[in-house]
């Protein structure tokens, strides 16, 4: 086998890593090496592939340790039966990686997963290494999430979530009868077990962080749900999403568009979900967590999302007798359900109407647009009329779709 430089492993493991987006990091302590100590610092507001609520683009480097791997999923490029290049970094690779490329600028932290190579405790316990070393060899005080390997012991993950500000245990897929075709080698009752016992140890630390104010365990994971790899509805991966962050509290659940993988399984799809979807979706798991919806209210089990709106207009839509509301008398929880009005929004509505009755100029500056809500709400200068009932409305609110240049 031919011996790959340092720069061609970053070129195939960088690009293996792009199918995982569970990045969650928001919630990281904040660490810093102002006082002339320690490498790297962990912003308050989280660090990955993101844009920050200043505008800011934050980096992460995202990486596998390996893409050699023991399992055959179907939907999995890095299978051991796919014809891909084969690479591996060292632990002392990815440590000086991590540390070079942050003295550079270039990242504020790392997201490191792996295939399985050997067994689930081998390869976990190659993973804890690198970031034992980043966190007491070099004392890094950046931003370090774990892709923790669901078969790895206890005792393992418990560590990796010493030195981890976020770790995630991907379910995969919505259905565990799915995951049972699919990937048959990985057991969905193991991957609960491991979220479970993870979900235990960051609560254990939770109350003696409160009182010290100083954090000495991972604060949250998440999982990672693939979309339209099977014949799951959009309702019952939400219900599955609803189920997760019930049982296991994670900070998010991300999803991901199937994408077709060179020679692939018959069992699988020939094309990607259109990116709308994965989209809608993140739309309606917005609103289970910051909304007050109900996963029931979204979407009923067994169906799909409407692409051409977003949840929440599609939810007013189907109780018009709701609208319109009065944004100078509606309460914070009406005024969350009405489309067009994002929490910041309310929220500011809420402090204005304090100080006098909002006119729709009003309303328009605290909230940036009034476009989508205007049919559904009354100000003290403007009411929709009949408008809410038109035939016409939905076809008024769904945005042009950019045609395909392929």
């Amino acid at each position: 086998m031919a011996i790959l430089d340092l720069k061609r492993k970053l070129a195939i493991l960088s690009d293996a890593a792009k199918y995982d987006a569970s990045c969650a990091s928001s919630g990281a302590e904040k660490r810093d090496s102002l006082g002339g100590k320690g490498v790297g610092s962990t912003e308050g507001m989280g660090i990955c592939h993101a844009y920050a609520p200043d505008g800011r683009c934050i980096s992460l480097l995202k990486i596998l340790l390996t893409n050699f791997c023991i399992y055959d999923c179907a939907y999995c490029v890095n299978r051991v039966s796919s014809n891909v290049q084969r690479a591996r970094f060292s632990v002392k690779e990815v440590v000086d990686l991590t540390l070079n490329f942050y003295k550079r600028n270039y990242i504020e932290g790392l997201f490191l997963s792996s295939g399985v190579i050997r067994t689930g405790d081998y390869t976990m316990e190659e993973m804890v290494r690198v970031a034992r070393s980043l966190r007491l060899d070099h004392d890094f005080r950046g931003y370090i999430h774990l892709k923790l390997i669901p078969e790895a012991s206890p005792e393992l993950a418990a560590e990796a979530g010493l030195y981890a500000d976020r770790v995630s245990i991907n379910v995969e897929l919505p259905a565990d009868e799915s995951l049972a075709v699919l990937a048959p080698e990985k057991d969905a009752a193991g991957i609960k077990r491991a979220m479970g016992r993870m979900r235990l140890r960051i609560e254990d630390h939770a109350e003696p962080a409160r009182k010290t104010g100083r954090r000495k365990f991972a604060t949250g994971q998440s999982t990672q749900l693939i979309v339209g790899a099977d014949a799951a509805k959009d309702g019952d991966i939400l219900a599955r999403s609803a189920a997760l962050y019930g049982s296991y509290q994670l900070k998010r659940v991300y999803y991901s568009a199937f994408s077709p993988i060179p020679d692939g399984s018959a069992r699988l799809p020939l094309s990607r979900p259109p990116l709308v979807r994965e989209h809608r979706l993140y739309q309606a798991d917005w609103l289970m967590r910051f909304y007050g919806f109900g996963q029931g209210e979204i979407v009923a089990p067994g169906q799909d999302l409407d692409l051409a709106v977003d949840p929440k207009t599609a939810w007013a839509l189907r109780h018009r007798g709701d609208f319109p509301v009065d944004v100078n008398t509606a309460d914070r929880e009406t005024l969350l359900r009405t489309p067009g009005l994002g929490a910041r929004g309310v929220d500011r509505i809420l402090q204005a109407r304090t100080q006098t009755r909002l006119t729709l100029d009003d309303v328009k500056r605290v909230c940036g647009s009034v476009k989508r809500a205007k049919p559904f709400i009354v100000t003290a200068d403007w009411t929709p009329g009949a408008a809410v009932d038109s035939d016409d409305l939905r076809a008024s609110l769904v945005a042009p779709q950019q045609l395909s240049l392929f």
